[in-house]
């Protein structure tokens, strides 16, 4: 079958075309279930894990990371109005949903690919262009462009789009093979604008629950709330927002260059209190263990506070509990002939990012010393919409409203 007929019949299957493409998309499917690949005897492969698709919210942003990480940013095309984004999402969705459980997409050519679920999880997340084309009046106050702060140095290609897709796997073939799946479905409704893939370490090197480190070295995102918390619901899930956004978040993502060339010129003790952290387990220099409380007080023997007010966790802190956020980071790094380009996709999901990220990074704009080794290159914000029941789409709540 070509690539034509085999659109053809997946658009059939999902959005009422001829009832003959329906039987060939359901051949193809039967053939994919009654064929499974054999397993090898013993524990189950940790690539047989899966994480539910439909539910209140989005699987992805409570999910424990995985290993891989993939952000795609979509324009929606001119003529893609808001009848054209329901069906996108209609079809985004039942790829996501199919490809979660280890199914082929319907029409996937390559359906051995989507075998290995690996605790994939795809996450939708809207700019301010997609839901304008649908509601004006339902735009949130906040969804667009960040501030300007002092010491960033944004590239557009880096910046705002119309729809964002977060794939998430512990195995990078499951990332591709979703991600293509997934563009494949767009072609008609919206062109690729950027794409970051990021990574952190592999499932099960390390305990669960292990902080992740940055590719400086140092722990990344220690004081996190925790899923599952009343802090967490308020912090993340809660806030004031429109209606159809209720059970949904934002996303905050930021593309951080790190000029590890310079880092490394610094000694172990100048690393340490650039970030009032010690490196070989987290702690923050006024304690032992990692989740230690800092001691922002604390002096030496010379009568010098012992984090610095240049620190970053110092300029990090924040005595307002209603102004944390929930990180959700990745590292990158790409090699060419002209050097390495490393950093981390710092993502960030919160109820309302100006009265929560911004005020952070305020703080940190102003005085925090890392500022010298790391520089914001890309920044977006999307609002992540509320998950779906069987049967639904994630975008249902507002391009049904």
């Amino acid at each position: 079958m070509g690539d034509g007929k085999a659109r053809l019949s997946r658009r059939g299957l999902l959005l009422g075309a001829a009832a003959g493409a329906g039987a060939a998309g359901g051949a193809l499917a039967h053939r994919w279930a009654a064929e499974p690949a054999p397993t090898p005897e013993g524990p189950a492969p940790n690539g047989t894990l899966t994480v539910p698709f439909h539910g209140a919210h989005q699987a992805g942003v409570e999910t424990p990371p995985q290993a891989h990480g993939t952000f795609i940013a979509l324009d929606l095309e001119p003529e893609t109005d808001a009848g054209g984004i329901r069906r996108l999402m209609r079809l985004l969705s039942d790829d996501a949903a199919r490809m979660s459980r280890g199914e082929p997409a319907l029409a996937d050519t390559e359906p051995e690919l989507a075998e290995v679920p690996a605790r994939l999880t795809t996450t939708f997340g809207f700019g301010r262009g997609l839901v304008e084309r649908v509601d004006r009046a339902a735009v949130p106050d906040w969804l667009g462009p960040l501030p300007e702060f002092d010491h960033d140095r944004i590239d557009p290609a880096w910046g705002e789009a119309d729809l964002l897709l977060q794939v998430c796997a512990d195995d990078p073939v499951t990332v591709s093979h979703a991600v293509r799946m997934m563009l494949k479905d767009s072609r008609s409704f919206a062109r690729v604008r950027w794409t970051q893939t990021g990574f952190r370490r592999a499932h099960g090197s390390q305990p669960e629950g292990t902080t992740m480190r940055n590719l400086m070295g140092q722990v990344d995102g220690t004081v996190n709330p925790a899923p599952g918390t009343e802090d967490f619901e308020r912090l993340v899930w809660g806030g004031d927002k429109p209606r159809w956004l209720g059970g949904g978040t934002s996303l905050v993502l930021r593309r951080i260059a790190t000029h590890l060339d310079t880092w490394d010129e610094l000694d172990r003790p100048a690393r340490e209190a650039v970030i009032g952290r010690r490196l070989d387990n987290g702690a923050p220099l006024t304690g032992e263990d990692e989740h230690d409380e800092a001691d922002l007080t604390a002096k030496d023997e010379s009568g010098l506070t012992v984090i610095a007010d240049f620190a970053h966790i110092r300029r990090a802190r924040t005595g307002d509990p209603g102004q944390r956020i929930f990180r959700r980071a990745y590292n990158y790094d790409h090699r060419d002939s002209g050097g390495q380009d490393a950093g981390l996709l710092f993502a960030s999901f919160q109820a309302d990012p100006l009265r929560q990220f911004v005020p952070v990074q305020q703080r940190l704009d102003e005085l925090d010393l890392l500022n010298e080794w790391t520089t914001a290159v890309g920044s977006a914000v999307f609002a992540v919409p509320p998950g779906c029941a069987e049967g639904g789409y994630v975008g249902q709540t507002l391009l049904e409203a």
